[in-house]
């Protein structure tokens, strides 16, 4: 797995810039990677990715869209808001996990 430098750190990542490996990501980073692709965190985006981390720990796979909605309680629409156009793909980049299976 390719090596990178973000935020003056050594980071693991895959060939589209996910990061690989769990215990790598903290907060700073998360804010770091957001304001890359020009989001600037609140307390209703940590609170998507607080839940996608929790649930990847749990499950040991990025969560969907839908879940993120349904379990996560944040609307779908909502989601779209937060991380427009491709939420669940901005999220995982974001929050530090794999890109969610069926995203391209």
């Amino acid at each position: 797995m390719p090596l990178t430098t973000i935020a003056g750190r050594r980071i693991h990542v895959d060939d589209e810039g996910f990061l690989t490996t769990y215990d790598e990501w903290d907060s700073d980073l998360a804010a770091y990677l957001a304001e890359r692709i020009g989001i600037q965190l609140t307390d209703e985006h940590w609170k998507a990715i607080t839940f996608l981390r929790q649930d990847y720990a749990e499950h040991g796979e990025t969560a969907t869209l839908r879940r993120v909605s349904t379990a996560g309680g944040v609307p779908t629409k909502q989601l779209f808001v937060l991380f427009p156009k491709k939420p669940a793909k901005k999220m995982a980049y974001i929050a530090g996990l794999p890109k969610p299976h069926g995203c391209v």
